[in-house]
């Protein structure tokens, strides 16, 4: 996450994440519902031109979330049988086995559906709860799978690998304790989002911030991260 600034323009006063990367022009989003503003900027870019260039860009700042607003709202997850999920970048149809000895065996695939048992008598919050650990133990384990090819390739190594669902970041790493924590929604993202991901954060046991060393690594160990990243950041899908 970038630094937030608030822009004033046209007598709002707008919130805008100020993103620093090594690129070399800028780049205005306006995500989500709520019309979250971003501004990708080259590292050496003056503050003053990022904010003069969100002023010029007000009007179609405003329009773009009073598109947003029209879009219909998602209903969140029940994770019933006939809903659909994602899972690994596929929209699956789950069917739902309700059973008093089911232990969580994790989401069974076959063709467009996705099988689950799920212990008798769950509330809808616990049924919730109860699916997402599956997201979790599906995402562990495919991190478990990656990880040693991941730490061989870079000669890079984690002490800990975790998951943890976060709002604003897909991973983090703790440089000192060696940890690095792993969105969970990665496990409805195409696989190839959650290799750029862990090489993202294990990149940074050897180079701390997003600068042009950091990238260079990038750029020698996946050429193609950002076409990646760009997936990552369009694909739908959320558990």
């Amino acid at each position: 996450m970038g630094e937030i600034r608030l822009v004033h323009a046209d007598g709002k006063v707008i919130p805008v994440e100020f993103q620093r990367k090594h690129i070399k022009r800028m780049h205005l989003h306006v995500k989500g519902p709520e019309g979250r503003v971003v501004l990708s900027a080259p590292l050496s870019m003056p503050r003053a031109v990022l904010e003069a260039f969100v002023v010029e860009n007000a009007a179609w700042i405003e329009q773009k979330r009073q598109q947003l607003r029209c879009l219909p709202v998602k209903q969140p997850h029940r994770y019933l049988t006939g809903e659909t999920i994602d899972l690994w970048g596929e929209r699956k149809v789950l069917v739902v086995h309700v059973g008093c000895s089911a232990r969580g065996e994790g989401f069974l695939v076959r063709g467009s559906k996705v099988f689950l048992s799920v212990p008798e008598g769950l509330t809808d919050t616990q049924r919730v709860r109860f699916v997402r650990e599956q997201y979790r133990h599906a995402l562990a384990a495919r991190m478990a799978e990656l990880a040693p090819s991941l730490e061989q390739h870079t000669g890079l190594f984690v002490r800990e690998w975790r998951t943890k669902d976060m709002k604003t970041r897909w991973g983090t790493c703790n440089i000192q304790a060696r940890r690095v924590w792993i969105n969970l929604q990665l496990a409805t993202k195409p696989p190839v989002c959650l290799t750029y991901v862990m090489l993202h954060e294990i990149l940074h046991l050897a180079e701390r911030g997003h600068n042009r060393r950091f990238y260079a690594l990038m750029d020698r160990y996946m050429p193609e991260w950002r076409q990646v990243r760009q997936l990552l950041e369009t694909s739908p899908g959320n558990c």
